[in-house]
């Protein structure tokens, strides 16, 4: 499923598709944290998210599916 990382850069919208969560995810970050970006925002197609929306969600998602098939991975 791909992934659209959207921020700002002195007033100017960017945007990149990304094919990987994790690769959105750290995009989103290296434009907040590196490039100093405004209104960073993450969408798996259905919805948007900030950068902490984003992290919860995937955090959540992987605690599932390792509750799920029953790995102990702490």
């Amino acid at each position: 499923m791909p992934f659209m990382v959207r921020g700002f850069y002195n007033n100017n919208p960017l945007t990149l598709t990304s094919g990987t969560a994790k690769e959105a995810f750290a995009k989103a970050i290296e434009w907040h944290v590196v490039e100093k970006f405004s209104n960073i925002s993450i969408s798996d197609g259905i919805k948007n998210y900030t950068i902490a929306e984003f992290s919860l969600v995937m955090a959540l998602k992987d605690i599932a599916n390792t509750i799920r098939f029953g790995t102990n991975r702490l």
